[in-house]
């Protein structure tokens, strides 16, 4: 009781001559570890921005929070905000679009539809990719309810092989039942004969953007941005076949079985699916 008597004297005698309360001398104390707690915390931020550069502080602070960091979002927000860490560089698209062409348009049956499972709604588009001495062209299915990329290709030319390429394998993993819809923009290349025709021999409905409406294919523009941030601007490609190596584990391991989607419950597009396959098994088990 002594001793403790005199350090609390001692601490009064110290904040008196330093002009300070008490309350601040113990503030001061505890501000080191404060500090070095952010320092650790801007450590993890840091690298999580170098792996996702896209994400937003809400997807930042999940990820912090999946690795055992006990932190407020607005904590993640200032101190992202501090360090630089939410701004974006963009960059100019080229278009890949040729809508001026005499084959039939159909009408846009996504923008109605109510989405409960997969297999219910494919989207697709197509990109440029900058290599070193020339531009190729990616083209991309994506699973609308699950956001996974189901079908790809890479090809230096924007004709319909392009697409009839990412087609084939969306089809090879998928294999849907009759009435899927695919929705695309009103490109040559997902209005020719050719894919067309390969889309109505599996029973899928067709479905089209409406003209000059930007929204309408909008999970597939957003899939299309994502892909630009967190791959292709990061990384240099030489050719066509380094480009297709990076881009086949972006879109097949990082982008399917890594990154983490709001829409999802913060999940990746794999792992929500298979969350999907054990809610089915436990519900037909509970029936039986």
């Amino acid at each position: 009781m002594r001793e403790a008597a005199e350090a609390e004297a001692a601490v009064n005698g110290l904040c008196q001559a330093a002009g300070v309360s008490r309350a601040g001398y113990y503030r001061f104390l505890r501000r080191p570890q404060r500090q070095g707690g952010d320092m650790d915390l801007r450590s993890h931020l840091q690298r999580i921005a170098l792996q996702w550069p896209a994400y937003g502080y809400r997807r930042v602070h999940v990820e912090l929070r999946k690795r055992g960091w006990e932190v407020n979002h607005k904590r993640v927000l200032r101190l992202m905000r501090a360090d630089n860490l939410l701004c974006l560089r963009r960059r100019k698209f080229i278009l890949t679009t040729d809508s001026k062409h005499g084959l039939r348009i159909y009408p846009n049956l996504a923008k109605d539809m109510v989405l409960t499972r997969i297999n219910q709604l494919w989207v697709a588009d197509i990109t440029y990719i900058r290599l070193q001495v020339e531009f190729v062209y990616l083209a991309v299915l994506l699973d609308a309810f699950s956001r996974r990329c189901i079908g790809w290709a890479l090809q230096r030319s924007l004709e319909a092989a392009l697409v009839l390429e990412a087609l084939r394998r969306a089809l090879r993993q998928r294999r849907p039942r009759p009435g899927l819809v695919h929705h695309s923009d009103r490109g040559v290349q997902y209005a020719s004969l050719d894919y067309t025709a390969r889309l109505q021999q599996h029973g899928i409905r067709i479905s089209m953007s409406r003209r000059g409406n930007v929204y309408d294919n909008a999970r597939a523009e957003s899939f299309i941005k994502t892909l630009k941030y967190e791959e292709v601007y990061r990384t240099e490609y030489r050719n066509l076949e380094e480009a297709k190596a990076s881009i086949k584990t972006f879109l097949e391991k990082i982008y399917n079985q890594e990154r983490s989607h709001s829409a999802l419950g913060y999940r990746p597009p794999l792992e929500f699916e298979q969350s999907l396959s054990v809610s089915s098994r436990g519900k037909r088990g509970a029936a039986a």
